[in-house]
C-alpha cells in the first residue's frame, strides 16, 4: 500500500441500520434478562435492543444458518453475560461478554447434522450446555476456558429426532436435569450421574404428537416443565422431591413418575406429576416460554405465567388463579388476515410488559402492555427480508430505501424521526429506521429494482415481464407523519390528485390492484351483503387506509401499504436480471438472463410513456449490471462474457437513442472472468468494474469530446481486492484532493473503501489509497449483492450535516445494512 496511508485521517465506518428478521426455526429468538433481544438471521446472531429500536450488533462466526440461540441466565438474574447458539454447520457456539462487545469464546465440534435447539446453565464456573440435532442425538457439553468445549455424553434416538431440549437443576441439589422433547410424542427426562453421564429418569407420556417445545421454571423450590405439542395442548408437570415416608392415606392423586438420583452428596428420590393441560389454540403450538423470574431483597421470585404461540396466528398468556389455582388463559394476541402462516416462537421482556413471537415469515410481532388501561397493543419492532437481498436503490432526495429479495417482496426503509420529551437534540439526530411500507408481494422471487422518480419503481422477477408501481396517496401521508416531513411539500413533488389510495392484491393474482376512494366507499356500503356465490368467498384482501405516527406492524405492512401496479413491460424472453435509470427519471434499460447473443438484448424504455424505445444487441450471454452517466449521455453494460460495452447518446436524435461507441472483447478485456458490477465517476469521466478475477479497474476518460474506442482504456493499475469483486460504486462527492472514493463489496460479505487518484502512478500501483473496510461484525455473511451511496451528503432522517456520508448495502444474508462514513477524514 502506498506510503501516503499512513498520514490520512482515520476513516470511520459506523453501522447505522440493519435491518433483518429471524431465521424460520422454532428456537432462533431468546430474550435477554439484560433486555437484549438475541436471534438468529442467516449465518449470523443479531443482538436487538427493543427499547432504542435498533440492532446492536452481530455476531458472525457460524458458516451455516443459525437455528437455535439462548441466553444463559444468571442466578440473581442480572445482565446476561453468555450466549450460545447452534446452526446448521453442526456447531454450538459460545459467545462470552467482553469490553461491552460479544465475542466467540468456546466452539462445540461432534454432531453432524444441523443443531435445532440448544439450551445451556452455569455449573460453577463452567457452562453446562446441551444441544440437539438433525443426526437424532443429544450431546451434553461442559464449556470452560479452553476453546473447544469437551462432550461429556452423547443420547442417540435411532431414527428419532428431539425437537427442543431444557437442562435445569434438580431442587435442593446440584444435579442437572434434561428434558427433552421428541417426534415420538414423549418427554424425556434425564439426570447427570456422578460419571458426568445422562441417565435416564422417566418417560413423561399424554402427548398425541411431536412434542416441539420444552422449558423449565422453578416454583416454591419444586420446578415446573411446560410441554407444547403439535396436538394443540400444553402440559404443565410438577417435579419435586418426594418423602420417603410418605404412605398412602386414601387420597385421590395424579400419577406420579418416581425416580432416584444417586450422587456424590445426593440421595433422593424425586417424583413427577401432571398438573394441567392447557387447551385454546386450534393449531400445533410451537413455542412456549415462561415469564422471566425476578432478584428482590436478596431472593429470587418467581411469578407464575407462561406464554405460548401457535401456528393458529395467536399467542396465548395463562396465569393460575390466585384462589383457585386453576391456569387460565388472561391474554390473548395475534393476527388476523394476511398471507402468513403462524407463529414459530414467543418471549416475554425481563418485567413481562411485552411480548415477541416470530413469524414463519421472519417477521417479529411484539405486542406492549399500556400501562394505564391494561390493554396490549402492537409496538414498532425491527423487520427485514428472510432471503437473499437481490438489490437496493436510494431515492432521488436520499431520505429511504427500497430493497428487493428472493423472499418475493420490495420494502421501504426509512428513519422515524421522533424527539421524546426531555430527550434532547441527540435522540432527533440518530432517529431509528423501519419498513414503512411493503410495496410488492409477489409470486415469483424479484431480482432486480430501478426507481426513474421519487414515488415509482419498476421491478423485475423470475418472470419475464417489468412491472412498474406508484405510491399511492396514503403512502405519501404516512411517509410525511414519520419522517417528519411537509405533507404539502411532499405532494407538491407529484401529480396525487388524481391519485388512488392505496392498492390491494388479489386472492389469485399478481398484480397490485389500485384502490380508490369511490371503491371503499362501495364496498363499505355492500359490507352486509351475504355471499352469493362461490368466489365471494375468497374475495380479495381490501385495503384500508391507516393514519401512521409511528411504523405499522406486520399485518399492516402485508395489508395496507402496498402499491398499485401502473404499468406491464413485455419484450423479454426470458427471467429479468438487472435493471437501470437515469439520474432525470426519464429511461430505464432493462436485461434478462441469456445463454445466446439473441437473449442478451438489452432493452430501452421511456419512463413518461412506458414505450419500448431501442434494443441495445453486443453481449454473448448475460448483461449482469448497468449504469447511465450521470448526464444520461452514455450508458454502460457489462456481462458474464467478460467484457463491458460502452453505448453513447446520438444528439440529433429526435427521441433518447443510444449508439455503441466502445467495447472490450476477450482479447482486450482485462478481467478473465465474469464481471459482477459497474459504476460511473460522479462527473461522468471515468468507470469502475469488478469482477470475481477478484479486480477491480478504472475505465476512461469518457468525457463528451473523447469518446473514440482507442481513448476508452485503463486509467488505474489494476486492483486486486482478494476476493471476487460483487459490487462497486463511487462515491457521488470528490474527496479534498480531488480523488475518488469507490466502495467495494465482495463474495465473502466484506466491504472494503479505496480511493483512486487519476494523476496516481498506475505502474506501481500508488494511484490507490486503502481506507478502511468493515470489520467481521459489521460485514455480510454472504456475498454483497449491490452498494449504492446516499445521492447527497449527509445522514438520512438527521439535520444536514456534510461531515457524513451514508453507503447502503444489499446481501445475500438476508440484511439490508446502512453505514455512516465520516467524510472529514477523506
Amino acid at each position: 500500500m502506498p506510503s501516503s496511508l499512513s498520514k490520512m485521517a482515520a476513516l470511520r465506518l459506523e453501522t447505522c441500520h440493519v435491518a433483518c428478521s429471524a431465521n424460520r426455526t422454532p428456537n432462533v429468538v431468546s430474550w435477554g434478562l439484560g433486555g437484549t433481544i438475541a436471534f438468529g438471521t442467516c449465518n449470523s446472531v443479531a443482538l436487538y435492543d427493543p427499547q432504542e429500536r435498533r440492532v446492536l450488533s452481530m455476531l458472525n462466526g457460524h458458516t451455516g444458518r443459525v437455528n437455535a440461540v439462548q441466553w444463559v441466565h444468571k442466578e440473581d438474574c442480572g445482565p446476561e453475560t453468555h450466549l450460545v447458539s447452534g446452526g446448521s454447520d453442526s456447531r454450538l457456539l459460545v459467545w462470552a461478554a467482553q469490553n461491552g462487545k460479544f465475542d466467540q469464546s468456546v466452539e462445540c465440534k461432534g454432531h453432524t447434522g444441523a443443531v435445532c435447539a440448544v439450551d445451556a446453565i452455569y455449573a460453577g464456573a463452567n457452562i453446562l450446555a446441551a444441544s440437539a440435532a438433525g443426526d437424532s442425538s443429544v450431546r451434553l457439553w461442559l464449556c470452560g476456558d479452553a476453546e473447544e468445549a469437551e462432550c461429556l455424553h452423547t443420547l442417540t434416538f435411532g431414527g428419532g429426532f428431539m425437537m427442543d431440549v431444557s437442562l435445569a437443576l434438580l431442587p435442593g441439589t446440584k444435579v442437572p436435569v434434561l428434558a427433552c422433547g421428541g417426534d415420538d410424542s414423549r418427554v424425556h427426562l434425564y439426570v447427570q450421574s456422578r460419571e458426568k453421564k445422562l441417565r435416564s429418569a422417566t418417560m413423561l407420556q399424554g402427548h398425541e404428537d411431536w412434542v416441539r417445545g420444552v422449558a423449565w421454571t422453578s416454583a416454591g423450590g419444586e420446578l415446573l416443565l411446560a410441554s407444547c405439542s403439535q396436538d394443540g395442548l400444553i402440559r404443565v408437570w410438577r417435579l419435586g422431591a418426594k418423602p420417603g415416608s410418605e404412605r398412602d392415606d386414601g387420597v385421590i392423586k395424579m400419577k406420579e413418575d418416581v425416580f432416584r438420583v444417586d450422587e456424590e452428596e445426593e440421595d433422593g428420590a424425586f417424583a413427577v406429576a401432571l398438573e394441567t393441560v392447557l387447551t385454546g389454540h386450534e393449531n400445533w403450538v410451537y413455542g412456549i416460554h415462561w415469564r422471566p423470574p425476578s432478584y428482590k431483597g436478596g431472593e429470587r421470585q418467581q411469578r407464575l405465567g407462561l406464554l405460548s404461540a401457535s401456528m393458529d396466528k395467536t399467542m396465548i398468556l395463562w396465569t393460575p388463579d390466585q384462589a383457585s389455582g386453576v391456569w387460565m388463559e388472561q391474554v390473548r394476541v395475534g393476527e388476523v388476515g394476511g398471507n402468513t402462516l403462524g407463529f414459530f416462537g414467543c418471549q416475554m421482556s425481563p418485567d413481562a410488559s411485552m411480548i415477541l413471537a416470530h413469524a414463519f415469515h421472519g417477521a417479529l410481532h411484539l405486542w406492549s402492555e399500556d400501562a394505564g388501561s391494561g390493554e396490549w397493543r402492537p409496538a414498532a419492532v425491527l423487520s427485514g427480508h428472510f432471503d437473499a437481498v437481490q438489490d437496493l436503490s436510494w431515492d432521488p432526495e436520499g431520505e429511504f430505501v427500497l430493497s428487493v429479495s428472493s423472499d418475493r417482496t420490495a420494502r421501504l426503509f426509512t428513519p422515524w424521526r421522533t424527539t421524546a420529551a426531555g430527550a434532547g437534540a441527540e435522540a432527533e439526530a440518530r432517529p431509528s429506521w423501519h419498513e414503512i411500507s411493503r410495496p410488492q408481494i409477489h409470486g415469483y422471487d424479484v431480482r432486480c429494482l430501478a426507481a426513474p422518480g421519487r414515488f415509482r419503481f419498476v421491478s423485475g422477477a423470475d418472470e419475464k415481464v417489468l412491472r412498474v408501481f406508484r405510491a399511492p396517496r396514503n403512502f405519501v401521508e404516512n411517509l410525511a407523519n414519520i419522517s417528519a416531513t411537509s405533507r404539502d411539500r411532499l405532494l407538491a413533488s407529484g401529480d396525487f390528485a388524481e391519485l388512488p389510495e392505496g392498492a390491494s392484491a388479489p386472492a389469485l393474482g399478481l398484480s397490485n390492484k389500485a384502490v380508490f376512494r369511490a371503491d371503499r366507499a362501495s364496498s363499505s356500503e355492500d359490507g352486509d351483503e351475504k355471499f352469493s356465490g362461490a368466489s365471494d368467498q375468497y374475495r380479495e384482501s381490501h385495503f384500508r387506509p391507516i393514519n401512521l405516527t409511528e411504523p405499522p406492524p406486520e399485518d399492516h405492512l402485508l395489508q395496507n401499504t402496498l402499491w398499485p401496479e401502473v404499468q406491464k413491460l413485455y419484450g423479454h424472453g426470458f427471467e429479468m436480471f438487472c435493471l437501470a435509470t437515469d439520474r432525470g427519471g426519464t429511461l430505464v434499460a432493462s436485461a434478462c438472463k441469456a445463454a445466446k447473443a439473441e437473449h442478451a438484448s438489452v432493452l430501452l424504455w421511456s419512463a413518461s410513456t412506458w414505450r419500448r424505445l431501442q434494443a441495445l444487441p453486443c453481449h454473448a450471454l448475460t448483461v449482469t449490471q448497468m449504469a447511465f452517466s450521470p448526464d444520461a449521455a452514455a450508458l454502460l453494460l457489462v456481462s458474464r462474457d467478460r467484457t463491458w460495452s460502452l453505448w453513447r447518446r446520438r444528439q440529433a436524435a429526435p427521441e433518447p437513442e443510444y449508439g455503441l461507441y466502445a467495447r472490450t472483447t476477450k482479447d482486450t478485456s482485462v478481467h478473465s472472468r465474469i464481471i459482477w458490477s459497474c459504476d460511473w465517476s460522479p462527473d461522468g469521466t471515468y468507470f469502475a468494474t469488478a469482477g470475481r478475477d477478484k479486480k477491480v479497474i478504472v475505465w476512461g476518460p469518457c468525457t463528451q469530446d473523447r469518446c473514440e474506442d482507442s481513448e476508452v482504456k485503463p486509467c488505474s493499475s489494476v486492483l486486486d481486492v482478494g476476493d471476487s469483486a460483487t459490487a462497486v460504486a463511487f462515491c457521488p462527492r470528490l474527496n479534498s484532493d480531488e480523488s475518488y472514493l469507490l466502495a467495494v463489496g465482495l463474495e465473502c460479505g466484506r466491504m472494503i473503501l479505496f480511493g483512486w487518484r487519476p494523476g496516481g502512478d498506475p505502474a506501481g500501483g500508488q494511484d490507490w489509497i486503502r481506507y478502511g473496510g468493515t470489520d467481521r461484525s459489521q460485514s455480510h455473511t454472504r456475498a454483497v449483492k449491490r452498494l449504492r451511496w446516499r445521492p447527497r451528503a449527509g445522514r438520512a432522517g438527521a439535520p444536514d450535516d456534510g461531515a457524513w456520508l451514508q453507503l447502503a448495502s444489499a446481501g445475500a444474508d438476508h440484511a439490508v445494512k446502512i453505514f455512516d462514513v465520516n467524510a472529514e477524514a477523506l
